[in-house]
């Protein structure tokens, strides 16, 4: 089968108000596009987030009060929730330097390179870490986004929720993690879906795009 154009996927995809509680995401597409998440680009390659795939019913409405009734959450079989760390520490990034040591040996140039990043970003405020890493975290739900589009599931990334309620939810804090964007997947119900059969709306290129040449 030939791979569709992405702009042509990034046509397709939507943000899903109603999904098909019928219908399933098959695991092999959940996996394709958590490795995707997985394969995402994050500052000094540090990854300060993590993803929960959370599949249980209960939980699932119980997120989905915290988020206003959203269905989607309900109604798609799964929803990712990405959670950032809360604070950059020295253990968590000497975890990013023993990964690297292990793929590339134990190269001096690594210690400099992340003692350096420590001296920065340990002594400063936990807020200011944690929407660092939440930023991180908001990459990643990008690359979500098109891997989703790409496996032909629909998602919708959703704010509207309380992180705190969530973070109670999942148990995040005792992790040293905070709830940042949630991601139901699942089948779009076209029927039940008034923003289905609507053309995308986006901005012209010449109203976001200036050229400085």
């Amino acid at each position: 089968m030939t791979a569709k154009p992405l702009n042509d996927l990034l046509n397709w995809r939507y943000a899903t108000k109603k999904m098909d509680p019928t219908k399933a995401v098959p695991q092999e597409k959940v996996d394709a596009i958590i490795e995707a998440i997985r394969m995402s680009p994050t500052s000094r390659g540090t990854q300060p987030f993590e993803v929960f795939v959370v599949t249980n019913s209960g939980i699932r409405s119980k997120i989905a009060e915290a988020a206003g009734g959203q269905t989607q959450i309900t109604d798609g079989s799964h929803t990712l929730v990405f959670a950032a760390w809360d604070n950059y520490t020295a253990e968590r990034i000497d975890e990013v330097v023993d990964l690297n040591v292990e793929a590339h040996g134990d190269l001096p140039m690594l210690h400099a390179y992340y003692d350096n990043l420590k001296s920065n970003y340990v002594p400063r405020n936990a807020d200011v870490n944690y929407a660092h890493a939440a930023r991180q975290a908001y990459i990643a739900l990008g690359i979500a986004l098109v891997a989703a589009a790409e496996q032909e599931i629909d998602s919708t990334p959703m704010e509207g929720f309380s992180p705190d309620a969530v973070d109670a939810i999942l148990g995040l804090k005792e992790r040293g993690l905070r709830s940042v964007v949630l991601m139901p997947l699942g089948y779009r119900d076209e029927a039940g879906d008034w923003l289905a059969p609507m053309d995308r709306v986006r901005k012209t290129r010449d109203t976001i795009v200036t050229e400085v040449n």
